[in-house]
């Protein structure tokens, strides 16, 4: 069995959406003198979409349910991994549907584009346009994720994000896929259990 860490490094100077300074996380450490010695205590500010984070249907739709509301069972089970590092713009209905790996029901779809390892943000990153994002809805995947802080990009009506969280498809961005190749593994991308709109995750895929 091996185990591939898809999550980054939350420090405070990794990439983050749109490059806005307060999306940056804060992290402080503190040494406190107690009883019996030193103990090093760290506080964080951090936004619900750092790193490898997931988001809720709250995040676009007003009556969606918060993160905590998903069951569990919405993060993990069986994924599989589609290498499209060489679309250049838009993932798109029909190259889904062109994928040499077909596409199943109840499937975590994790898209592998060329926008890994993320150093900096991108402002044309590679996303899941609409029809892409409708073809995953009739599909009746159970969750989509990708390489990008965002599933799409220049679709003012945000599309993509309420096309699959009306279906509860949670998504799930910010992934490193670098090291992992197209194939079928095991994924596991737990939130925190907090009443919010998105949390981020220590995302994980295991190949057997």
């Amino acid at each position: 069995m091996k185990l591939y860490d898809l999550s980054p490094e939350i420090n405070e100077e990794m990439a983050v959406y749109r490059d806005k300074p307060e999306n940056k996380p804060r992290v402080r450490v503190v040494a406190t003198i107690k009883k019996g010695g030193i103990a090093n205590e760290s506080r964080f500010d951090l936004y619900a979409h750092t790193g490898s984070h997931v988001d809720a249907p709250l995040h676009f739709l007003d009556d969606g349910v918060a993160i905590d509301r998903l069951g569990l069972d919405r993060f993990m089970g069986k994924a599989v991994v589609l290498d499209f590092t060489k679309v250049k713009n838009a993932i798109t209905k029909n190259i889904l549907r062109n994928s040499k790996i077909k596409i199943q029901k109840n499937d975590i779809v994790l898209l592998k584009t060329r926008n890994n390892p993320i150093k900096t943000y991108d402002y044309k990153f590679v996303f899941l346009e609409k029809s892409g994002a409708k073809y995953l809805a009739s599909k009746k995947v159970k969750a989509v994720g990708l390489d990008s802080l965002s599933i799409e990009r220049d679709q003012h009506d945000y599309s993509t994000h309420k096309i699959l969280l009306k279906n509860n498809m949670p998504i799930f961005e910010g992934l490193d896929l670098s090291k992992v190749k197209q194939g079928n593994y095991l994924f596991y991308g737990f939130p925190l259990k907090i009443k919010a709109e998105g949390s981020p995750v220590r995302a994980v895929l295991v190949k057997e």
